[in-house]
């Protein structure tokens, strides 16, 4: 039986950078997660009788919005749903999942890198057909629907099992219930050197790669052990935890420090990483020496010719406009492409649809290719391991002779968490008002060439993205960035990123605060960081 539930708007359902965020209490309230699936469903057309993902990070509340979802899709007419198993499938997973069986979209479960747990976080988003996040002209109509919404439509279908591979009828509805691992275990097999990597293995090579109890454990676990051959234990915190173990899966130098430690001590593995709530993201340390993800999207693009899916050589690389342009250089090598957009992995679809686009990267740790239409934490890994086992060298040989040939971008970010909003709007507001007058003028002796607040034109379709960030360039490459995250869910995270270009290869072994030290301070002169939000230092560095 199909119900018709009425209902009333819920104010505060408002799209940010990758779907709907917000704690877990605020998602149990009354209806409040039915009105955002009907807000995606009231959005679209033409989807009767088509087939639609659903699946999630396994976190905390993903199981019971799962059973909404597949409910709510049975009513709104789709012909057919494919869930992962428990409920279970990684970002990168579901946007394989969707482009390879041409289905209409999928709704992903997730917070992504945010904690989870009863009274943290939880995620509603969106993917398109092409397998990527919607773009704003469709969050901006699901959030037009939330503040309208008067009923949703619901089947009474009662509990499907997540838990059994297979196919059964729900409320005249397939619902396929499928392995979350097999199709990507498949099509990572199709881009890297599979032989080449067990081989690797075999000679006694050491790897460390660290879950955080998150998605991507049950796919490191037969990708890097069971296919792969590496020993059992290189896939650390590989169950799935509905809080992640009680630790915040975000892999940076913070969260996975203990990878870090290891990484650094005197019997270190060859490789370590780690990966995200959701899989979408990759931290890369080698032994006795931590990749910045905007040093390892210029490495990876300046080396993947040495994987069998990247041997015919790239179309162009994207990169976000905080993300250093360390892989601005390879571009130019190469003599590819090099597009420079804003933050949110849907601003690189239209780039990869049309075919001038082959790798993409952004400095919070997410990089990915064409393969699917999100970024990929388990891929960048693999292609590490593909790079390494090609050119037989150490991932801090490699580092060094990239900084060797291109110059070396020292770069950093540096995390504000939790500003009050009021005092985070009026920090920016203020810097927006003054933009017009830096140019030409002197901070800590060195001279602004320009300052703008990034606007976007897609090459593709025309459109352009306002308020994108703030920049300040100074003479000779250095520039500092300040922006509002919208991946957080309580107050406001200023994000502001130092960057310092280094041709010398003399200098290239200076601890990365030391070298931006003048960069750093010059951002507080300019932005008045501590006088607006009181805080004397980031709550992150990255």
């Amino acid at each position: 039986m199909i119900r018709t539930v009425a209902t009333k708007p819920y104010l505060d359902q408002k799209p940010g950078t990758s779907g709907l965020r917000k704690k877990v209490p605020v998602f149990q309230q009354e209806h409040y997660a039915e009105n955002f699936i009907q807000a995606i469903f009231d959005a679209l057309d033409g989807f009767k009788g088509k087939t639609l993902v659903i699946g999630g990070d396994g976190r905390f509340y993903n199981r019971e919005v799962t059973q909404k979802a597949i409910a709510m899709a049975a009513a709104n007419g789709f012909g057919k749903v494919m869930v992962g198993q428990g409920g279970i499938l990684s970002t990168p997973a579901a946007s394989h999942v969707i482009r390879k069986y041409k289905t209409f979209g999928g709704i992903i479960l997730s917070a992504s890198h945010n904690p989870g747990g009863p009274h943290e976080d939880f995620g509603i988003k969106y993917n398109a057909g092409n397998g990527g996040p919607a773009p704003e002209k469709l969050t901006e109509a699901i959030f037009a629907k939330t503040k309208m919404i008067s009923s949703f439509k619901i089947a009474d279908i009662g509990t499907v099992d997540l838990d059994t591979v297979g196919t059964v009828e729900a409320g005249g509805m397939t619902v396929e219930v499928v392995d979350p691992v097999a199709d990507y275990a498949e099509l990572m097999e199709s881009l890297f050197d599979f032989d080449a990597l067990r081989a690797l293995f075999k000679s006694g090579f050491r790897m460390r790669f660290d879950a955080m109890h998150a998605v991507t454990g049950p796919y490191a676990k037969e990708i890097l052990e069971n296919r792969l051959g590496a020993p059992n234990g290189t896939a650390r915190n590989f169950v799935p935890l509905p809080d992640f173990g009680g630790h915040h899966p975000d892999p940076n130098l913070v969260h996975a420090k203990h990878l870090y430690d290891e990484m650094m001590g005197p019997d270190a593995p060859d490789f370590g990483a780690a990966s995200d709530g959701d899989g979408d993201r990759n931290l890369i340390i080698g032994k006795g020496i931590f990749v910045t993800p905007s040093d390892s999207v210029a490495m990876l693009a300046a080396n993947a010719h040495l994987a069998p899916g990247y041997k015919a050589g790239l179309k162009g690389i994207a990169r976000s406009m905080p993300t250093s342009g360390a892989a601005d250089r390879v571009a130019e090598k190469l003599g590819i492409g090099i597009y420079e957009t804003p933050t949110g992995w849907k601003f690189f679809g239209n780039l990869l649809d049309a075919g001038m686009a082959t790798i993409c990267g952004e400095e919070s740790a997410g990089t990915g290719s064409n393969h699917v239409r999100e970024k990929d934490g388990l891929w960048a890994v693999l292609l590490w391991l593909n790079i390494l086992a090609a050119r037989g060298e150490s991932a801090k040989q490699i580092v060094t002779e990239h900084w060797a040939a291109y110059g070396r971008n020292y770069y950093s970010r540096h995390d504000y968490e939790e500003i009050e909003t009021d005092r985070a709007n009026a920090l920016v507001d203020e810097l927006r008002a003054k933009l017009a007058s830096l140019p030409g003028t002197s901070v800590r002796g060195m001279k602004i060439a320009s300052a703008d607040d990034f606007a976007y034109h897609d090459p593709v379709d025309g459109s352009i993205a306002r308020n994108q960030g703030i920049r300040v360039l100074f003479e000779g490459g250095s520039r500092v960035v300040f922006r509002l995250s919208g991946t957080g869910t309580s107050g406001a995270t200023l994000r502001v990123y130092i960057e310092r270009y280094e041709p010398d290869k003399s200098r290239h072994d200076l601890d990365t605060q030391e070298a931006l030290a003048d960069l750093i301070a010059a951002a507080d002169d300019i932005a008045g960081i501590r006088s607006h939000t009181g805080r004397v230092k980031p709550s992150v560095i990255t």
